[in-house]
């Protein structure tokens, strides 16, 4: 059974990004999920089923709202239609967390339904943590600022990653989304260690960690090629990573993230599972 009750913060629990096929399933047989993520994007409008099942989830989970069309890293403004149905939603919603993506996929009028990367150099410094400034003014909150996966690097980058985000919460004071599994991938993909990048992410400003599955192709060169998917159960090493990153950070609350090829209930539930399980073994 559900416990009804105010939800103000993220526990340092299981989370599932919620898919509405599982809505009579969630509240009914929850196991060890304790909170739920939605993509800002598929709740900007007014009424209707949707909302209507999110508004009773918020009642009894506590509510992660996860964007993936701001564009933060693109070089144009943000739009401000997309930002004032966002505000709309976080007013009523009212979550426990807001994060967006350090990526872009806007130009001029067009849209890329793609994450896509950018260089880490002053310049784009500065206009990130300008658009993060606008974004936590008009929500009226502090927001997450996720990592990407990469499968490319840029020559002009004068910063690490972590350095980059790092400076950018320093800069703006937002926090930090970790994707564990995008550690993972963009190691992989650039030939880095994952741990060494787990060692210089700064871990006290992270509000969530995100796990998730993905593809296992080989580039031009017969070199492993990973893409982040959200396709599949979450393979071993990056269970053994986020082992790795819950030892130096304490416990914090954890996404599975499976938006494609999305399973039936019991497989998602027992991904949140492990995911406990891994959280038991870190000392509060």
């Amino acid at each position: 059974m559900l416990d009804a009750a105010a939800h103000n913060r993220l526990p340092a629990a299981p989370g599932v990004g919620y898919k509405p096929q599982h809505f009579a399933q969630i509240t009914t047989d929850p196991g060890a999920v304790k909170w739920l993520e939605i993509h800002a994007e598929n709740y900007m409008g007014d009424g209707g089923r949707p909302i209507a099942q999110l508004r009773h989830l918020s009642e009894h989970f506590a509510m992660s709202v996860h964007g993936v069309g701001l564009s933060i890293g693109g070089e144009g403004p943000l739009d401000a239609d997309h930002l004032a149905r966002l505000k709309y939603l976080v007013s009523w919603l009212n979550p426990a967390s807001f994060s967006e993506h350090l990526a872009w996929s806007t130009h001029d009028s067009h849209f890329y339904n793609d994450l896509l990367p950018l260089p880490y150099m002053d310049a784009s410094l500065q206009r990130i943590c300008d658009h993060i400034g606008q974004v936590q003014d008009t929500i009226g909150r502090r927001m997450l600022l996720e990592n990407p996966s990469s499968y490319l690097a840029f020559t002009e980058s004068t910063w690490s990653e972590p350095e980059f985000l790092a400076e950018i919460s320093r800069r703006t004071g937002c926090g930090l989304l970790l994707d564990v599994n995008n550690v993972f991938v963009s190691a992989t993909n650039l030939d880095f260690s994952p741990q060494g990048y787990i060692d210089a992410f700064p871990l006290d400003k992270v509000g969530e960690i995100h796990l998730g599955g993905h593809d296992e192709d080989q580039d031009e060169h017969g070199h492993p090629l990973l893409i982040d998917s959200h396709c599949a159960e979450v393979v071993d090493p990056v269970w053994a990573l986020l082992d790795y990153t819950l030892a130096k950070s304490g416990p914090k609350p954890v996404l599975i993230e499976w938006d494609n090829d999305v399973p039936d209930w019991p497989v998602l539930a027992a991904e949140a599972a492990r995911a406990a399980t891994a959280l038991e073994r870190i000392p509060a």
